[in-house]
């Protein structure tokens, strides 16, 4: 439990680091549709959305997560601890959206929430949904993603101590 009480950030870090992290998977995100579509799309703003909400959403996880990781460590753990935690925490929560989303779309022709049915339902519409946006949806976070996710882990482990 120490370890966890020494390893919560500051609301600074959590409030200023929040925004910064989602515009930059926004950013990532804008580049890599650019570079693959030329901006052809036809859902840009969703997909603007939903990047900079897996950042923002993601950050008090990956950051409280990358912390407890590299608590007591040299700089290249600690590296490694951040780098960990924003890649899976940010994927994750990206994902995740993307799931509600698909779920909420898909929710009409589903059957009464509660039922056995609604349940594999639920559960199969948000794994689908998981799988393509592994398989489509990752791709976005390069190459900018990288470039971003290497100089905040860097930044992150030098800052801490």
């Amino acid at each position: 439990m120490n370890r966890l009480r020494a390893a919560w950030p500051s609301l600074s870090e959590l409030f200023i680091g929040a925004p910064l992290w989602g515009i930059q998977m926004l950013i990532s995100a804008m580049i890599g549709l650019y570079l693959r579509h030329g901006m052809e799309a036809s859902h840009v703003i969703d997909l603007a959305i939903l990047y900079f909400g897996g950042g923002l959403l993601s950050w008090p996880f990956n950051l409280l997560a990358g912390r407890y990781l590299a608590l007591g460590h040299r700089v290249e753990a600690r590296f490694a601890g951040f780098f960990l935690a924003l890649t899976t925490g940010t994927v994750l929560m990206t994902a995740f959206l993307f799931a509600m989303e698909y779920r909420v779309f898909y929710s009409r022709w589903h059957a009464p929430f509660g039922s056995v049915i609604w349940v594999f339902q639920f559960v199969f519409t948000g794994a689908s949904a998981v799988y393509q946006f592994l398989v489509l949806g990752l791709g976005l976070f390069l190459p900018v993603g990288l470039v971003c996710l290497l100089a905040t882990s860097m930044a992150l482990a030098k800052r801490m101590r």
